[in-house]
């Protein structure tokens, strides 16, 4: 797949917000601050498409991005650590499940870990419920411009072993810095859709 076109066509935090042209959708998830903005930048080759901050909680939205005039990328907030009052995390987590549970256009989720850190309760929570909900599921492990090239197969397997995934299970090293594994991703979506 090549991005030609990149947009942001809406930001919502319940159903009436959110578009309804029924085009398939790809949701990014994971823990605050793993890079979510930074990949969705990346991948469409656009610097400043997705807000990106060094401070966690940055997304507090449900962020629609027209790709191609053909799908959706959608970023929803990040769960765990966010300098936010609790009640406002919390109304974050309730949106994010809403929309993963009730979406019909939600076709597949690409779920974000830091490469350099064994994924954390969090991580396995989400990718246990994911499973649980059948969803089709890319695994990016990003910041991989962080570690030498001597360590990716041992973070990888660091990776499945906590997550328990299965010989199926997609995991793909992204660097958004350097693009490293931008196509690979890519590719992947266009299979899922």
């Amino acid at each position: 797949m090549e991005v030609k076109k990149a947009a942001l066509k809406c930001v919502g935090v319940n159903f009436e917000q959110y578009p309804k042209d029924q085009k398939p959708e790809i949701a990014f998830v994971g823990k605050s601050n793993v890079g979510k903005s930074t990949l969705i930048n990346a991948l469409t080759l656009r610097n400043k498409l997705a807000r990106t901050s060094s401070q966690p909680g940055k997304t507090r939205t449900i962020n629609f991005y027209d790709i191609n005039d053909l799908f959706y990328i959608v970023d929803v907030p990040g769960y765990g650590y966010a300098k936010a009052p609790k009640t406002e995390i919390e109304r974050w987590s309730r949106m994010t499940e809403e929309y993963m549970q009730k979406r019909e256009e939600l076709r597949g989720v690409v779920l974000l870990v830091d490469i350099r850190h064994q994924p954390g309760e969090n991580d396995k929570v989400m990718y246990n419920w994911l499973k649980h909900y059948w969803y089709k599921i890319i695994i990016a492990a990003t910041k991989l411009d962080k570690i030498k090239k001597s360590q990716i197969q041992k973070q990888v397997s660091i990776i499945k072993n906590t997550l328990n995934t299965d010989k199926n299970d997609i995991i793909i090293p992204f660097s958004g810095q350097e693009k490293t594994g931008r196509q690979e991703l890519l590719d992947e979506i266009e299979k899922i859709l």
